[in-house]
This record gives C-alpha cells, structure tokens and sequence, in this order.
C-alpha cells in the first residue's frame, strides 16, 4: 500500500521498513547499511516522508561524543502499528486474490 500526496509517496512499504530499521538500529546511517541502500537515499526518503507529514515520523539528534543519532516520535511509531495492522488486514481479505496473482508469476 502506498499513500500518495502531490505526486510524492507519503508512506509505502520502503519508507515504513526505514522506520522499522530507524527503531532497530537508532540511527540513519546504521538503518540504511541494515537494508544495503546509501546514507544520502535513506536520508532523502527521510526527509521526504517527515515534510508529507503533519508532524514528523523521526527527530534526528545532534552528533557529538557518542555521535547523534535518530529516533522515531510517536507519530513514527503509530505510523508502523497502522500500516502493518493494514497490511495483515489486507492479506487476509484478499487471499484468493493474491494466490491467483501468485501463479502467475515465475518460479
């Protein structure tokens, strides 16, 4: 599922994973090497998503000794819960469906 806003995703699969990744590992850096995509992208994906928003998903802090870091806010968290909950929903709604698609594609 994907939520568009002017022309932009808002929220699909890939910025609700960097979340999830965000929350794991506490940092941007460490949650793009987690899953194989540059800083710079993370980061854009990032910003993008927190600018579609009406307050934002994750707050970065400042570096320093123990080198900053980035953690989710509570709308971060809500967003996960929602969009995995919509996702089960979504799966059990529509099996059929999606076992037809599934024979459809190469093995």
């Amino acid at each position: 599922m994907r939520i568009e806003q002017d022309g932009t995703i808002a929220l699909g699969p890939g910025k609700v994973a960097l979340l999830e990744a965000v929350k794991t590992h506490g940092s941007i850096s460490a949650a793009a090497r987690s899953l194989e995509m540059s800083y710079r992208r993370a980061w854009l994906l990032m910003d993008e998503m927190n600018r579609s928003l009406k307050s934002p998903a994750t707050v970065t802090e400042q570096g320093g000794q123990s080198g900053g870091g980035c953690v989710l806010t509570p709308v971060g968290e809500e967003i996960i819960r929602l969009y995995r909950e919509i996702e089960t929903q979504a799966l059990t709604a529509c099996k059929s469906e999606i076992a037809a698609l599934t024979k459809l594609v190469k093995r």
